[in-house]
């Protein structure tokens, strides 16, 4: 069954105080059956956390209702098992949270930093520019309509989202992995999603509500979402939420540029099963060409966990960014 975690408190900004308990997360998405990457990704999160004496939550990110599917619910907590992959709280879900994200969305909208926006798909797509490689930077449409043509557009049938402001302000960390990076707000981001037109809450807001509920202090993902973070930052200080550390992966990728797919099946855990005969092989293939071990020799994550330190595994990273799939 599902746990219930506590209610977000309102706390002073910043980091956690020295000596708090090392609390991970392992965070899928019931999209399809998990692959090489995702695999990765929460051996890496499950290292970091145990080789500091910490714990693991488990939380199912199906805040994305339409595309979640309850079979690969219960596959991915079996497959987590299976590999040796056990966590120490939860599962938590997100589909029963919106009572949480809701307040924290009012305590937002109280404040006078959200504003609608109306603006479709393809409005941002010809309004917006990519930044740095890395997404489109919101230039602002919405954020100073009037009250009239708030009601114009209301009128011809379109739901607003929410977005939230933002000033230019700079966020910076300094990542476990990836070292120092920043970024100002309104240059790099533009003001962004608290909300989805559908009515939903968007992922940024809710990942911050659930690891400040859960307890999480050590975030441990994938790169791609580095360049979310300072945003994630900035709302943790809006609600006076601590900040985790955060330590942003490689990404796995099938080729250049290219990176693994669940829609794809790219290095599924079937294939990877056919292929190495046993989660020990697979466990031990994927620490051995990411750098979260020496060889690539079979071994459980308890065996890994025996001689792993944060240090050696940023020394043995073949690439910050990529790692080629082999």
């Amino acid at each position: 069954m599902p746990g219930q975690p506590k209610q977000v408190e309102c706390r002073s900004s910043g980091s956690e105080p020295a000596g708090a308990p090392v609390v991970g997360r392992f965070a899928p998405s019931p999209t399809g059956r998990m692959h090489a990457g995702n695999v990765y990704a929460a051996l890496a999160a499950w290292l970091v956390a145990k080789s500091q004496g910490g714990r693991i939550v488990l939380r199912i990110e199906d805040l994305d209702r339409e595309r979640s599917k309850t079979a690969y619910v219960d596959q991915v907590q079996r497959d987590f098992e299976a590999l040796g992959l056990c966590w120490d709280e939860g599962p938590y879900f997100q589909h029963n949270r919106d009572e949480a994200y809701q307040a924290a969305f009012d305590i937002l909208k109280e404040r006078g930093l959200t504003y609608p926006c109306y603006c479709t798909r393809a409005d941002l797509l010809a309004a917006s520019a990519p930044h740095r490689g890395e997404k489109p930077v919101y230039p602002g449409t919405c954020r100073h309509l009037s009250a009239e043509e708030r009601a114009e557009r209301e009128a011809g049938g379109r739901a607003p989202a929410m977005r939230l402001m933002v000033d230019e302000r700079e966020l910076s960390l300094v990542d476990a992995i990836q070292g120092p990076y920043s970024q100002q707000l309104k240059r790099d981001c533009g003001d962004f999603l608290v909300r989805r037109s559908d009515g939903a809450f968007a992922y940024q807001l809710a990942v911050v509500v659930d690891d400040a509920a859960q307890g999480v202090t050590s975030v441990v993902r994938g790169v791609d979402l580095l360049c979310s973070t300072p945003q994630q930052m900035h709302l943790q200080e809006l609600l006076g939420l601590p900040h985790p550390t955060y330590a942003h992966v490689p990404l796995l990728v099938g080729e250049r540029d290219r990176r693994l797919s669940k829609r794809d099946k790219d290095a599924s855990l079937e294939e990877l099963l056919e292929r190495f005969g046993t989660p020990q092989a697979i466990v031990g293939h994927i620490a051995g060409i990411t750098g979260l071990a020496e060889s690539d020799e079979p071994a459980t994550p308890e065996e890994l966990l025996g001689r792993f330190s944060l240090e050696q595994f940023r020394e043995r990273i073949p690439d910050l960014v990529q790692i080629p799939w082999r």
